[in-house]
């Protein structure tokens, strides 16, 4: 119930996803049925409408408990992966259920991958697409903390 905004969220920033070469995957622990009905139901009306990314039915709850975000073997809490190309996580954010997530948080994450994929080098804290990248190294650190320091 408390997810449905935040899919609409996804797929409003699908667009930013796909540019970067990523797939959005909804998984849920409800049927199907619960996603046809969703998806056909008007936003104004507290359904979905049709969202443009496959939404998976983990009715059997493995996948849930996989990525270990089953809760008391019924609900699932609200997971977000991210997965390079080689299937590795690289990062992961599980919320309560009340605590909402933020796309552009994810968004931001899937810079720092590519970025760091590319470049090899280390994302510091608060670092946003187009930012200097950090040397991985003790001296590297040292540079970027010499000339970045007020931004942390």
């Amino acid at each position: 119930m408390f997810v449905r905004q935040e899919i609409i969220a996804f797929d409003k920033r699908l667009e930013e996803f796909t540019s970067r070469g990523i797939n959005v995957i909804a998984v849920s622990v409800d049927s199907q049925f619960s996603h046809f009905a969703w998806k056909n139901t008007p936003v104004n009306q507290g359904g979905i409408g049709q969202v443009r990314f496959p939404m998976v039915a983990d009715i059997t709850k493995q996948i849930s408990r996989d990525y270990d975000v089953l809760f008391k073997e019924g609900v699932a809490l609200r997971g977000s992966f991210l997965l390079d190309q080689d299937g590795t996580v690289r990062h992961a954010v599980i919320n309560d259920l009340p605590l909402g997530r933020n796309i552009d948080e994810m968004i931001r994450m899937i810079d720092t991958m590519l970025f760091t994929n590319e470049y090899g080098e280390v994302c510091p804290a608060g670092w946003q697409k187009g930012d200097q990248g950090m040397r991985a190294s003790t001296e590297g650190v040292a540079d970027y903390l010499a000339n970045n320091v007020e931004k942390l």
